[in-house]
């Protein structure tokens, strides 16, 4: 039964939520917010959708490029190098964004009479990104639950997974990894050192499986 919405980037994650979870989304739902990454991932998200016949829908988010203050909204040189733990990749964050991308989505369910919200957050991005932990994902449920009248869900299976287990679930289902996207800076091919460069490699790597990613460096 197609009752859910899911919250759709492109990237490797949601994209590998998109093909596992295939006979349970009616909609997927992308948010065009203005990061130097956007359309690379768009672009990702509409060859998936496509390729599987799910209805995709773009919400532009445009206040978010111009109010709120993220190194993900101010170029490619603004994005740092290293890893997901180093203190610098703290200016990646966009604040409260799962936030309110969910309640768009969580009111488009309503509106649509679905019972259901995904959303692809995993254990790799707990250390920086507050919209992504477990007690976040928990109080937005019980938020969505009771501000729906038909008591719509928030469902993140993915929440306690590493990016490493995500690819090897991608890998069994077929997914294909070349049209996903990572990279922050947003430029034709992947850097290769930005934090979720570095956490993508590492994946493949820690996976045992080819990362047909093409990388700057």
């Amino acid at each position: 039964m197609k009752d859910t919405i899911l919250v759709f980037s492109g990237g490797l994650d949601s994209t590998t939520m998109l093909y596992e979870y295939e006979e349970h989304i009616a909609l997927a739902l992308s948010f065009d917010y203005g990061s130097n990454h956007n359309a690379r991932e768009l672009e990702c998200a509409a060859y998936h959708c496509e390729k599987l016949g799910i209805k995709h829908l773009i919400i532009k988010l445009d206040f978010i490029k111009h109010l709120f203050r993220s190194s993900l909204l101010t170029g490619a040189d603004d994005i740092p190098e290293g890893n997901y733990n180093d203190e610098n990749m703290h200016s990646t964050v966009v604040p409260f964004r799962n936030g309110i991308m969910l309640a768009v989505a969580a009111g488009m369910a309503e509106n649509e009479h679905l019972s259901y919200v995904m959303l692809a957050n995993h254990a790799g991005d707990h250390a920086i990104y507050p919209d992504c932990r477990q007690e976040f994902v928990e109080a937005m449920d019980k938020a969505i639950e009771a501000g729906t009248y038909n008591g719509v869900h928030l469902i993140t299976p993915y929440t306690n997974l590493t990016k490493t287990q995500i690819v090897q679930r991608g890998v069994a289902l077929g997914v294909d990894y070349a049209h996903t996207w990572s990279c922050y800076k947003g430029k034709d091919k992947h850097c290769g050192l930005c934090g979720t460069c570095t956490e993508r490699r590492e994946a493949f790597r820690l996976a045992g499986v080819s990362d047909p990613t093409e990388y700057e460096e």
